[in-house]
């Protein structure tokens, strides 16, 4: 199994879902759309050519169009 740098966990449920974001095993923020996990990478240096690459991305608890607790 690959270790990618950036893993997304799983939606956190309230009135503004949200996912906690972690790179290279450091929790570095809130996603709350494709854009933030895009922008966040960004700003620690990781250019993401691929959000479906398991090499790259870790989704967890859903995949990179699961924004809503269900």
């Amino acid at each position: 199994m690959s270790h990618p740098r950036i893993l997304v966990l799983g939606v956190q449920p309230g009135t503004d879902p949200f996912r906690i974001m972690e790179i290279d095993g450091v929790v570095v923020g809130m996603a709350r759309a494709i854009t933030d996990v895009l922008e966040t990478a960004a700003a620690f240096g990781i250019t993401v050519h691929d959000l479906d690459d398991p090499d790259v991305v870790r989704w967890v608890g859903g995949d990179k169009f699961t924004w809503h607790h269900h």
